[in-house]
């Protein structure tokens, strides 16, 4: 699996996010969360998976259990990440969630350690100084953020006094904005960009159209399945499935190409199955050339701007 390096972290371009392992907004149930869950993790480990992304309120505190149970005597062969939501993110608060993540997850040091939103209410050096410390005692290797603007990135940065590795943000075909700002930032920087929800929660699969809505609640109530949606995106969608044919490939295995063909971004899709993940995975060694890549660019472009 290709891989992408930043401050001395090697990371495989694609790797595994785990909001659903035990949320009930996905409908997969619990025979999935206590079985194939278990076997996604192990496989992904067998192909060179190593960045598992979950977070404190998936599920409660579910995702994480049940992460830090599939990888076992594995833990050492990941690069674990995960989330502090801020509600009321004070450093004495901030310390005690990271421990209990850790606890959860069955590890004695959290890898990667994100702030899943920005605070409306506590101050960003005011949680930074609940992160400075969990460094400094090793509950967390690096820090990171979630859902942060680049200029809030920077600022947050200069408060905790070191850089913070990464910031996760929706970057798809769908949703591409963080192209413009957050990967630039990124690389001249030595940071990276978290790419979540790469294919626009299965939007970019060519599962779905204008007569072929999702069933499941989390994505019938999302805007982006919407008719009108599905219709303004029939351009992109034709440009997947033409180029993935070009490939021998599927429509979300180049629509995840695309995201990881940018400088310092990996990305972290879901799987439902392992069939799903095998084929997540094999996109990281997806090559695009330039007329692709562009092609996708502009029809990303028009849609998102439509």
């Amino acid at each position: 699996m290709r891989e992408v390096e930043v401050q001395g972290v090697r990371l495989g371009a694609v790797g595994l996010g785990t909001w659903q392992f035990g949320s009930f907004e996905w409908g997969y149930g619990d025979r999935y969360a206590g079985g194939e869950a278990a076997t996604i993790v192990a496989r992904a480990l067998e192909l060179g998976v190593n960045l598992f992304d979950s977070a404190e309120i998936y599920a409660f505190g579910r995702s994480e259990r049940i992460l830090g149970s599939a990888l076992g005597p594995n833990r050492s062969r990941a690069f674990i990440a995960t989330k502090v939501f801020p509600v009321l993110p004070l450093p004495a608060i901030v310390r005690w969630r990271a421990h209990a993540s850790a606890r959860r997850l069955g590890v004695d040091a959290i890898d990667l350690y994100q702030v899943h939103w920005p605070s409306p209410l506590v101050p960003d050096a005011t949680l930074m100084a609940g992160l400075r410390s969990l460094l400094e005692d090793g509950t967390i290797r690096h820090a990171g953020l979630s859902n942060y603007s680049v200029e809030r990135w920077r600022k947050s940065e200069q408060a905790l006094g070191r850089p913070l590795l990464s910031n996760q943000v929706p970057f798809s075909l769908a949703a591409p904005n963080a192209a413009a700002d957050q990967v630039p930032y990124a690389e001249a920087n030595d940071r990276l960009v978290i790419a979540y929800s790469p294919l626009g929660q299965g939007f970019l699969a060519g599962t779905y159209s204008a007569g072929r809505r999702p069933p499941d609640r989390l994505r019938r109530i999302n805007p982006r399945f919407s008719t009108g949606s599905l219709e303004r995106a029939k351009g992109l969608l034709a440009a997947l499935t033409e180029i993935a044919a070009r490939h021998s490939a599927s429509a979300a295995q180049v629509a995840l190409a695309w995201v990881i063909r940018h400088p310092n971004t990996v990305a972290i899709p879901g799987a439902r199955t392992v069939a799903q993940l095998e084929a997540n995975a094999a996109a990281a060694d997806l090559e695009l050339d330039g007329e692709e890549f562009q092609r996708l660019t502009r029809e990303s472009a028009a849609y998102a701007g439509g």
